[in-house]
Parts: C-alpha cells; sequence; structure tokens
C-alpha cells in the first residue's frame, strides 16, 4: 500500500467547502483544516503509485476551490 499526505491551499473562504468534497473520494483516509501556509491537509492511501496518482490528478486536484497541491509521499525508514 502507498500512503500520501496532500497538502491544499485553497481559495479564501473554501477550505470547509474543499475538505468535505474530498472526504467523498475514495481512497482518502483522512482530512483536516490546518492554518499556516496551508489549508487542507489530506491523507491518502492507494495499491500502487499510479493509482495513487491518478487519484491526485483526476479527483482531488479537480475540487472547486483548489488553488495549488503539494503531494507528499510517505517512506518507512
Amino acid at each position: 500500500m502507498v500512503q500520501a499526505f496532500i497538502l491544499i491551499q485553497t481559495e479564501v473562504g473554501k477550505a470547509r467547502d474543499v475538505a468535505n468534497a474530498i472526504l467523498e473520494i475514495e481512497g482518502v483516509v483522512n482530512v483536516d483544516a490546518v492554518t499556516g501556509p496551508y489549508d487542507v491537509v489530506v491523507l491518502t492511501a492507494a495499491d500502487t503509485v499510479d493509482e495513487l496518482g491518478k487519484m491526485v490528478v483526476s479527483k482531488v486536484q479537480q475540487v472547486d476551490g483548489i488553488t495549488r497541491t503539494l503531494t507528499c509521499s510517505v517512506v518507512r525508514l
């Protein structure tokens, strides 16, 4: 299993709407609104890196109100 955190910047006042929309996406494990340079942090999981990439590009990045994403893959050290 592959996991990643997606750090999301949203339009002003859209963090709640974005978080609620992302909760509905298959493969999303957890969604939190946060303070700082990002507005929403999402933990995702998929069977392969390719599936994870498809989820980010075709589903998460298409949510209305998102202005920027940064995907951070989880590594086991």
